[in-house]
C-alpha cells in the first residue's frame, strides 16, 4: 500500500508541473543554472570515471584474450562495444544519481522544511513547475551529453592504457574501432541516457519535494532518493535491454 501511496503522489507530482509559465525570463533562467549545476558540477567525476573505466576494460580484456587465434583488433571493438552499450550510460548513470540526485533532493527538502516552497505558493507559483520542470527538463538535455562525453573519454582511456601498457598498438586498436561497428548501439545508449537522466532528477525531486520534519529527515530523503534511483536505473537497464535488443 505504501508503494502505491508514494507511486500516486509521484505521478500527481509530474502531473502538476505542466501548466504555462508565469514568467517566462525567470523559468528560462532557473533552466540554465540548473542545466550548468548538473553539467558542470557532475563533470570532473564523470571525466576521471570514464578514463578509468576504458583503461581497466582494455586491460582486462587483454588478459581474458589469451588465444592467439584472436586477433588483437578485437579488444578495442570489446571495449567499444562494452563502453556504448553498458559502461557509459550505466555505471556514470549511478554515479549522477549519487551526485546529481543527492542535491537535488537536499535542495528541493530545505526549501520544504525552511517553507520558502509555501511562501512561492501563496505569491500563486506554481512550485512543481518552477521548481521541479527545469530540473528534469535541464537533466534531460545535459545528463545524455555527460554520457556521451563518457563514451568518448573511456574509449580514448582504452586506447592509451593499450599503448603505455604494450598490449595494443594504436593504429590496431583504431582498426578494431572501425571493424563492426553497429550504429544502432550507439541510439540503445542514447534511449538508456534519456531514461536515466528522467529517473536521475525526477525521483530526488519527489522525495526533496515532500519532505516532512527537519534536517534529519533532509538527510534521508537524500538517501532514500539515492538508494530508490539507483535501483530504478538497473531495472530500466534491464527492461531496455530485454525490450529492444
Amino acid at each position: 500500500m505504501n508503494f502505491f501511496t508514494h507511486l500516486g503522489a509521484y505521478l500527481l507530482m509530474l502531473k502538476g508541473m505542466f501548466s504555462k509559465p508565469e514568467n517566462g525570463r525567470m523559468y528560462w533562467k532557473e533552466f540554465t543554472h540548473q542545466s550548468v549545476e548538473i553539467g558542470m558540477g557532475a563533470l570532473p567525476i564523470v571525466v576521471i570515471i570514464s578514463l578509468f573505466l576504458g583503461a581497466v576494460t582494455t586491460v582486462q580484456t587483454a588478459y581474458q584474450l589469451v588465444s592467439p587465434l584472436v586477433p588483437m583488433s578485437t579488444i578495442a571493438q570489446i571495449v567499444r562495444d562494452s563502453v556504448i552499450l553498458e559502461l557509459s550510460p550505466t555505471v556514470v548513470s549511478i554515479v549522477l544519481a549519487g551526485v546529481v540526485g543527492s542535491k537535488i533532493a537536499s535542495e528541493l527538502g530545505n526549501m520544504r522544511v525552511s517553507e520558502q516552497i509555501d511562501a512561492l505558493e501563496i505569491m500563486g507559483i506554481n512550485t512543481r513547475n518552477y521548481l521541479l520542470m527545469p530540473k528534469i527538463i535541464g537533466a534531460l538535455i545535459v545528463v545524455p551529453c555527460l554520457i556521451v562525453i563518457s563514451a568518448v573519454l573511456a574509449i580514448w582511456g582504452g586506447r592509451m592504457a593499450g599503448e603505455l601498457t604494450g598490449i595494443l598498438a594504436t593504429d590496431i586498436f583504431d582498426q578494431g574501432l572501425r571493424q563492426n561497428l553497429n550504429l544502432y548501439n550507439i541510439n540503445f545508449a542514447l534511449y538508456k541516457a534519456y531514461t536515466f537522466a528522467f529517473i536521475i532528477s525526477s525521483i530526488p525531486a519527489y522525495f526533496g519535494y515532500h519532505v516532512k520534519g527537519g534536517a534529519l529527515e533532509i538527510g534521508r530523503a537524500s538517501t532514500q532518493a539515492v538508494v530508490v534511483s539507483c535501483i530504478l536505473i538497473l531495472l530500466a537497464d534491464y527492461l531496455l535491454a530485454a525490450l529492444l535488443l
